[in-house]
Order: C-alpha cells, then structure tokens, then sequence
C-alpha cells in the first residue's frame, strides 16, 4: 500500500532536515579545525574591513555548526530554516561579487578558501551547489513539520494536555449542573433526601 501524501512529505522533510543539518555540521567542523585557512578564506573575499576578518572567521563556523545541531534535533525548525537561508543567500552574494569583480578564489564552503589561480575557480558550481542548499533551506521554512524531531514531540505533548483539559471541562460543568439550589451536589442532595425520609 502506498503511504499517504502527508506521510510522504514529512518523509521527504525528514531528508531534507537531516541533510541540511549534515551540511552544515561538516562545513562548520572543516572550518573550525583549521582556522588559519578559514581566516585566509574570509580574507580572499575582500569585503570586510581588517578588524572583523578574524571576528567572522571565529563565528561563522560556531554558528554553522549550531544551526546543524538544531536540524538535527528538529528545534524550531522553521526559524533554524529561515536563519540558513539567510546565511545562504549571503554566501551567495560572497561567492557572486567575487565573481564579478574578477577575484581568483576559493569560496571556502567546506575547508580550504583563499585566492587560487585564475583557471582553479569553480563559481558556476559553487553558485548552483549553494542555490540547491538554499532550496533545502526553503523547504523546511515552508514545511517544518518532520518526523522524529523534538518540535512534534513538542506539538504532541501539548496536544495531549488540551485533550486532557477538554475531558475534563465536560465532566466539571455535569457536576455543577446537579448541585441543588443550596449549593450541593445531586449526590449529597439525594442523599440527604433519603435521610430525612428515614426519619
């Protein structure tokens, strides 16, 4: 039997989450186990005055391998997806102003960075493999639901507890609708009627 299109989705979005996140996590690894070359490559973009090249070199790949981590996980989904589309469209633009303004460079995505030869640039496939990213990204900005996440554990866990309140609205509102005038219950009214009909 086929699965349903919902559950196909949230399979497709269980991919698409799990990927993002392992892009992120080995970009961000690469760049923090070698820093000299992650500087070097922050530095061939000629954008950023001196003193924030060694700030960005820093906090790129911490911030890459926190956005991997929340997709991982599945915490907020959708805001961890609308923060790496950010950051994608911003590598982007990096690697598209490089290529327009005649830079020889690496982008530096997953290792490695800083100027190369002018035959060794790769800007048309590193423009199309972070567009693809970009796509993931947008994916799980529109559907962040996904299975084994702890955002539907989340949902569920909410959903039980409105469930539970719901129950027992009912249940409250057929007891106070048998309170006699005085205030008592029909159980404590019945009974009290029985007692003085024994006397």
């Amino acid at each position: 039997m086929l699965p349903s299109r919902g559950r196909l989705l949230r399979g497709v979005g269980l991919l698409v989450r799990l990927g993002l996140a392992a892009i992120w996590l080995v970009s961000g690894v690469l760049k923090v186990s070698d820093p000299g070359q992650t500087y070097l490559a922050v530095q061939a973009y000629d954008i950023l005055p001196d003193s924030l090249i060694g700030v960005v070199a820093t906090a790129l790949p911490l911030v890459e391998i926190v956005l991997g981590l929340l997709l991982l996980f599945g915490v907020a989904t959708r805001i961890t997806a609308v923060a790496s589309a950010a950051l994608l469209v911003v590598f982007i633009a990096g690697v598209a102003q490089s290529w327009a303004r005649g830079l020889t460079i690496d982008c530096g995505c997953f290792g490695g960075g800083g100027e190369v030869k002018p035959g060794e640039t790769a800007y048309p496939e590193e423009l199309a493999r972070d567009i693809g990213f970009l796509a993931l990204a947008v994916w799980l900005w529109v559907r962040p639901d996904t299975p084994l996440s702890i955002d539907g554990w989340l949902r569920r866990g909410r959903g039980e507890t409105r469930s539970e309140t719901h129950q027992a609205e009912p249940a409250e509102r057929n007891d106070e609708s048998r309170k006699d005038p005085s205030g008592r219950s029909g159980a404590d009214g019945e009974e009290a009627a029985s007692t003085a009909g024994g006397r």
